[in-house]
């Protein structure tokens, strides 16, 4: 039982990776997509539009069977219309990690947006009349205030991809989800096992809770603070 319990709880290794890895992918897009969803430039409106609408429409599930086992057969098509012979296998954690990043990227996008449009518009005029770029305008002005009103979606955005890390295990990715299920067999005590993996994500989620609420009193300071 004690060698099974280690593998579990290194598997818990591979979630936090896994969970980390694909909060970066989705905090680019999501920050990408609500640039696009904000400009004034139709394309790139109807492209991010259709993205989110697209993503919050489809399970993650069929999502992430799509990308590992659809993106495998797809590779092997282009290389034969190429006249290429070669061995495709995708790698399960860029599978895994690229595909959480796009999915959450659309819901960050909206939690980003409803951030940027809270901000006076003033502000970023303001800071274009000083002579400051686009670029310094947003990193300077917008980027610090957004950050008071995007903790709560963004807490709830990372809560729920955290639990979500747990599908990887179906695409032949050893994290704890996939070590629990294997000890459970093993040992013929699947629900202890499980229990221990659930107890891993728990403990997830209770520290993020507990740093994301510090981090919104710390950007709530002289403005009415907005409970996570």
């Amino acid at each position: 039982m004690d060698g099974h319990v280690l593998s579990v709880l290194s598997g818990a290794q591979l979630t936090l990776t896994v969970s980390l890895a694909s909060l970066g992918v989705a905090i680019a897009l999501g920050l990408l997509g609500a640039a696009a969803k904000l400009s004034q430039r139709r394309p790139l409106v109807a492209l991010a539009g259709a993205y989110t609408t697209l993503v919050r429409g489809v399970p993650e599930l069929i999502l992430l069977l799509l990308v590992y086992y659809g993106g495998t057969i797809g590779l092997i098509l282009l290389l034969e219309r190429l006249g290429l012979e070669a061995e495709v296998n995708i790698d399960p954690f860029m599978a895994g990690v690229l595909t959480l990043g796009f999915i959450y990227g659309a819901f960050m996008t909206e939690t980003f947006r409803g951030a940027m449009l809270a901000i006076p518009k003033g502000q970023a005029e303001a800071a274009w009349a000083f002579g400051m770029s686009p670029a310094r305008t947003f990193f300077r002005i917008t980027l610090p205030q957004m950050v008071r009103y995007a903790l709560p979606g963004f807490t709830n955005n990372w809560l729920v991809l955290i639990k979500a890390t747990a599908l990887v295990s179906l695409i032949g990715l050893h994290d704890v989800t996939f070590h629990a299920m294997q000890a459970g067999a093993a040992t013929r005590e699947p629900f202890y096992f499980l229990l221990l993996a659930a107890a891993v994500f728990l403990a997830y989620t209770t520290v993020s809770l507990w740093a994301l609420r510090a981090l919104n009193r710390r950007y709530a300071l002289g403005s009415t603070q907005v409970s996570l």
